[in-house]
């Protein structure tokens, strides 16, 4: 099996170079960052679908997520850099449709049109959560008077609402500080993946989250995590586009007999 690894801030994903079977279990074998390669998913690339290439997006822990900003980043360049697609295509992740444009140091997603629901508060954080979809589910909490993120339980709060029977699919989580009208610093807790240094579909939800509560402007949007720092643009009709670096680190071969142990019907079982 042949992976090529590559990341956006820290958040690294493994693409799938062959033809090999792609199972849950072999999935968070693979991603295991002691036993095994090690990530923040596997993207596995699909017939085309609807006409275009075609992407699933594996989490670590085996499921599938319905998209991921950063994996479609990466996606992207693999494309045009591995594959010679051209600089400007649309890819289906099963689920959603998107288009990317591919520059010699930035790939940009159109995320699509973000939903948007404010007022819901739960037990396990007990402030307002601002829900977002974005093909994928969000749930946005601003932090309004602490000075720093890092001070509150934020992983605790993640952990406890990316579970919450409120979201039966479960949720990815961002804790939002608004720095300025156009800048954010937000920590995140991924759904399936747990604390993450950085993420394209949660750094637009924060974003779409406060242009629709007003606390930001719409249009160019800084968004700052522990890795580093994305690109989002919110228009006033909720359309998001994602923008930054991603890169690329090598191609790497499993070992076969790492792989026989593993992919077996009696392991598997």
């Amino acid at each position: 099996m042949r992976l090529f690894r590559a990341h956006g801030l820290g958040n690294d994903y493994l693409v799938l170079e062959d033809s090999a079977e792609l199972t849950p279990d072999l999935v968070r074998q693979i991603c295991d960052r002691h036993h095994g390669v090690g990530g923040d998913g596997i993207l596995e690339p699909r017939p085309p679908l609807e006409g275009v290439f075609g992407v699933r997006i594996w989490n670590p822990d085996g499921s599938v997520a319905e998209k991921s900003g950063n994996g479609l980043r990466i996606f992207a360049w693999w494309l045009v850099h591995r594959r010679d697609a051209p600089l400007e295509f649309a890819v289906h992740t099963g689920y959603d449709r998107v288009v990317c444009s591919v520059s010699n140091t930035e790939i940009t997603v159109d995320m699509g049109r973000a939903s948007v629901e404010t007022g819901v508060r739960l037990d396990a954080v007990n402030r307002e959560i601002v829900c977002v979809n974005l093909g994928n589910p969000h749930a946005v909490v601003f932090v309004e008077t602490e000075s720093c993120l890092d001070d509150l339980p934020w992983r605790s709060w993640g952990a406890k609402l990316e579970n919450h029977s409120f979201f039966p699919n479960r949720t990815n989580v961002q804790i939002a500080q608004v720095l300025d009208r156009q800048t954010l610093d937000i920590r995140i807790w991924e759904r399936g993946a747990g604390e993450t240094l950085a993420s394209g579909s949660s750094s637009c939800a924060a974003a779409a989250a406060a242009v629709a509560t007003g606390r930001l402007d719409a249009g160019d949007i800084t968004v700052k995590m522990p890795g580093g720092t994305l690109f989002v643009r919110v228009a006033s009709d909720g359309q998001v586009r994602l923008r930054g670096p991603i890169e690329p680190v090598g191609v790497f071969e499993i070992w076969p007999s790492w792989l026989v142990t593993r992919a077996t019907p009696s392991f598997l079982a």
